[in-house]
C-alpha cells in the first residue's frame, strides 16, 4: 500500500480538534501500511522514534490507535475514525462548560476593574461576529426590546438560531419587537419551538423606517447592519444610552399596530 497522497484535509481536520500534525501523519501512516511497530512507523510517518513514544498516550486517549502484543513487540494498529466522535463529544461538552462559566469570570473582572468607563464599545464583523452577538443576549437579566430591519434567523445557520431560542426560552426571557415591510417580507413561519416569550407590532415606514436592527437589553444598546453584502455590528454598554433608547422604543411601540400579523 502507498501512503495517502491528499493529506492536507485530514491534517486539517486534526489540528481543528487541537491534534498535532504530527499525530495525524502517525494515522495516515497506519491507514496505508497497517499495523506498525514503533521502528517501522517512525521511518514511515517520518516521526522520530522518541516522538512517537510521546506522542503514544495522546493517540490512545483519542481513541486513534490500538496497541496489540506481537512476539514480545508492540504493534500499533489505526482504530476506526469513527472513534473521533468521542472527542468531538468532550469537546463540545468543555465548551458548554467554558460558555456557561463565561457570565461568572465577566462579573469577577467587573468588580476588580481599576477603571469604570462611561461607555465602552464592541465591534463584530462578519456572520461569526453576529452569532456572538446573538448569543450574548441570552445572558440578559431584562426584557429584550428590538427594532428589526431583517429576520435574523434568516442571517445565522439554523443551528445557531435555535440554540439561541431554546437558551432564551429556558431563560424565560421576554422580548417586544417593533417591525416594518423589510422584515415581514424575509419573515419565515414560526412556532413555540423557537421563541416563545415574543410579543410583536408593526410600524408604518411613514411613521418610522427602519434602517438597521436596534435591540436594547440590561445596559446594553446593539446594532446590526446586512446591507450591500456588509455584516458588522457594535454593542454599546452604557446606562443612559440605554435607558434613551429603551424610552424612544417605548414611543414607537405606542404608534406601532398591535394586532398586525406576520
Amino acid at each position: 500500500m502507498v501512503m495517502l497522497t491528499d493529506t492536507t484535509a485530514v491534517r486539517t481536520y486534526f489540528a481543528k480538534l487541537g491534534l498535532e500534525r504530527e499525530i495525524a501523519d502517525i494515522y495516515l501512516s497506519l491507514h496505508a501500511h497497517g499495523p506498525q511497530t514503533i521502528s517501522e512507523l517512525s521511518r514511515n510517518a517520518h516521526v522520530e522514534r522518541t516522538r512517537i513514544y510521546r506522542l503514544i498516550d495522546k493517540l490512545l486517549e483519542s481513541d486513534l490507535i490500538e496497541v496489540e502484543p506481537h512476539n514480545k513487540r508492540g504493534v500499533i494498529k489505526a482504530a476506526p475514525i469513527a472513534n473521533l466522535h468521542i472527542l468531538i463529544s468532550q469537546k463540545e461538552q468543555e465548551l458548554r462548560s467554558l460558555q456557561d462559566e463565561l457570565g461568572l469570570i465577566e462579573q469577577v473582572l467587573a468588580r476588580n476593574s481599576l477603571s469604570s468607563p462611561a461607555a465602552r464599545i464592541q465591534f463584530y464583523e462578519g456572520p461569526e461576529g453576529v452569532r456572538q452577538m446573538l448569543w450574548n443576549q441570552t445572558k440578559a437579566k431584562t426584557e429584550i426590546t428590538s427594532i428589526l430591519y431583517e429576520d435574523m434567523q434568516n442571517k445565522v445557520d439554523s443551528k445557531s438560531f435555535e440554540r439561541w431560542a431554546e437558551k432564551c426560552n429556558e431563560q424565560q426571557i421576554q422580548h417586544r419587537s417593533i417591525y416594518g415591510d423589510r422584515f415581514i417580507k424575509a419573515q419565515k413561519d414560526w412556532d413555540d419551538k423557537r421563541l416563545r416569550y415574543w410579543q410583536r407590532r408593526y410600524i408604518a415606514p411613514d411613521i418610522f423606517p427602519i434602517a438597521h436592527d436596534t435591540i436594547i437589553y440590561d445596559d446594553v444598546v446593539t446594532y446590526h447592519n446586512w446591507k450591500s453584502g456588509e455584516v458588522f455590528g457594535m454593542e454599546i454598554y452604557n446606562r443612559d444610552i440605554a435607558s434613551a433608547q429603551r424610552a424612544f422604543f417605548e414611543m414607537l411601540w405606542q404608534q406601532a399596530q398591535p394586532k398586525a400579523k406576520v
